[in-house]
This record gives C-alpha cells, structure tokens and sequence, in this order.
C-alpha cells in the first residue's frame, strides 16, 4: 500500500483574512448598485446577501457609505429603489421595493 502525501495548507492570518473580506464585500456592494442599476434586482439582493454573509464570517463591518434594505437586502439607491425625505430633524428613507423606513437623526449637522 503506498501512503499518499499531504500537501499542507497554507494558514492565512486573521488580519489577512479581514483585509480579503473587505475587498471582497465592497466590490459585491458595487457590484449590487451596479445590477440594479441594469435591472436585475433579484442579483442585486443576491450581492447584498453574499456580502453580509462574508462580513458576519470574517468579522468586519459592512460599509456604511453604501447602505441597503435590512428588510428586503436592496441596495439603497436614491431615486432608483428608495426616496428620501428630511423631517423632524432625520433623514427618512423608504424603500421601494418592501417599504421598510429607515430614519437617521441628523442633529449634528444641524449644530454647525
């Protein structure tokens, strides 16, 4: 009987795989704005849920310059699959496709 040799795994670093999983859900999030914007909203979300998945596995956080639905997991595009208004001093987004509204207090801005 011959023995079969292992080749061994290289171990990736905990900070390498951060670093990989950030790269890899910010351009599935470009990805997702970018298949939205064609029309396919079934890929979109897709995107969207693969990125999440990444994030929760490699423990880093999802972009906050490109939000979306936690409702549906649509890219938040305005004009395209939310509207936003202002009122009461937050910034209401409503999403297009489930209707879910998203406020965020914008006190802050208002001080300067």
């Amino acid at each position: 009987m011959v023995q079969k040799e292992h080749m061994s795994r290289k171990r990736v670093g905990n900070r390498q795989l951060k670093d990989i999983g950030a790269e890899r859900i910010t351009r599935l999030m470009d990805l997702s704005v970018q298949a939205l914007r064609e029309g396919r909203p079934d890929r979109s979300t897709r995107y969207v849920e693969l990125s999440r998945r990444i994030s929760a596995k490699t423990k880093v956080r999802m972009p906050r310059d490109r939000p979306f639905c936690k409702g549906c997991m649509m890219p938040l595009v305005p004009g395209l699959s939310c509207t936003v208004r202002l009122s009461d001093h937050r910034v209401v987004t409503t999403c297009s496709s489930c209707g879910r509204i998203r406020r965020v207090p914008y006190i802050k801005e208002q001080r300067k």
